[in-house]
């Protein structure tokens, strides 16, 4: 007999076996689970996303049966999400706390006093307390108001959430799917993912907050430029309109350029567009009316003056922070692409692309309306002589842009 050969395990030894086995290989690691939530939660600015994700994480990884998350509001605290099986039938968005709420209470005023400062409740924990008769006269009414709304809320274990001694809110877990109780090591996890989730959540904020305050000085400048346009108009008589018809054509012809993968077109390019073409007369206000509107063809002096309009709106907007990219749209949208146009006789592709797309839009929108001294041209009159003056007056490129707007009906 070989001495040397293991005996074979009974069927008990083997059933213990390859349950260890099974435990081993079902093992959480929770630090790499944190460290990749923590990962993920930098990339996402929406508070919403980033509370999804900690509750899916919880769900997935640890095999709770339901996740619920109280976030804080100025007046309250309001159920943002409920996630898994088996969870409370309260409605999302709906449902809400005010801060006397005894899980509110709890965990602003009481958790240090009773287990430990930012520690989780565990439910079953507390119900031990309770009975333990530890906890006497408020402490205990506070506690067993706090099961009761863990009850209420199916909650097996609740972890609050701060951003230093700020409760922003409080996760709570439904049971394990096994209906054992949490390991330390799963509750650990709870309170560091919080903790992550906090400050995700309040960086998401911030930075949502700042996008709301760009977007609304953006707006009040938007306001304020077309403002500024409609001042211009208030002068001439016969433009009016002109410049937000300008405007839309040249957004229009810009996102044609795009949609044929023009290099340069992007978001930025088309909000600086805008800012230029409703600024692109705005120079004409330091030429007088009697110029503006005059009956009839200009002499030799007024053609002098008013071809000044570009320039003096470049004085007018280059200390503007926001529009230094618009300048280059009001200075140059009367310049050619032959190089006889004004102010500085640019030529071919030396004329930024934002002024060659003003520059047709505002000789079309001239083209078909009435001016002091003649009267509109056709729709149809107005292309055949800007696809003539392509290559010579316009860029071709904007041109032939502007022609698939023109066939397509969109113009």
């Amino acid at each position: 007999m070989d001495k040397t050969k293991t005996p074979p395990l009974n069927p008990e030894k083997r059933r213990h076996k390859a349950a260890l086995t099974a435990a081993s290989e079902n093992r959480v690691d929770y630090k790499k689970e944190l460290e990749a939530a923590a990962r993920n939660m930098i990339l996402i600015h929406d508070p919403e996303v980033l509370i999804r994700m900690t509750a899916d994480t919880i769900v997935d990884k640890l095999k709770v049966r339901h996740v619920s998350v109280l976030l804080g509001e100025k007046d309250g605290y309001v159920l943002s999400l409920s996630r898994g099986r088996k969870q409370p039938k309260l409605p999302v968005g709906m449902a809400r706390v005010d801060k006397e709420n005894p899980i509110i209470v709890f965990f602003k005023r009481f958790n240090d006093k009773i287990i430990f400062k930012r520690r989780a409740v565990l439910y079953s924990q507390a119900k031990a307390l309770l009975k333990s008769g530890v906890i006497k006269d408020k402490l205990r009414s506070i506690l067993e108001h706090l099961l009761y709304q863990m009850e209420i809320f199916g909650a097996s274990a609740c972890v609050p959430s701060y951003i230093r001694e700020d409760l922003l809110g409080v996760l709570m877990l439904g049971s394990k799917e096994d209906n054992s109780d949490f390991a330390d090591e799963e509750v650990d996890f709870f309170i560091a993912l919080a903790s992550h989730m906090a400050m995700a959540i309040r960086n998401a904020q911030l930075f949502k907050n700042l996008e709301e305050e760009l977007e609304r000085k953006k707006q009040l400048f938007i306001r304020t430029t077309i403002a500024l346009a409609a001042a211009i108009e208030a002068k001439d008589h016969y433009t009016h309109g002109h410049t937000t018809r300008v405007t839309n054509i040249s957004m229009q012809i810009a996102r044609q350029l795009g949609e044929s993968e023009f290099p340069g077109i992007n978001d930025r390019f088309i909000e600086n567009l805008e800012f230029a073409s409703l600024l692109h007369d705005i120079g004409k206000i330091g030429i007088p009316e009697y110029i503006l509107n005059k009956q009839g063809p200009l002499n030799d002096e007024e053609r002098r003056m008013i071809r000044k309009h570009p320039s003096i709106g470049v004085g007018i907007i280059k200390s503007i922070k926001e529009l230094e990219r618009a300048v280059e749209g009001v200075r140059y949208h009367h310049e050619r692409y032959d190089g006889l146009g004004y102010p500085d006789g640019l030529k071919g592709n030396d004329i930024p692309l934002i002024a060659s797309i003003i520059s047709v839009a505002d000789s079309y929108d001239a083209m078909t309306t009435d001016r002091p001294y003649r009267h509109r041209l056709s729709k149809n009159d107005a292309f055949a002589e800007i696809r003539e003056l392509s290559g010579s007056q316009f860029d071709p490129r904007v041109t032939r842009a502007f022609f698939e707007l023109y066939q397509q009906n969109r113009i």
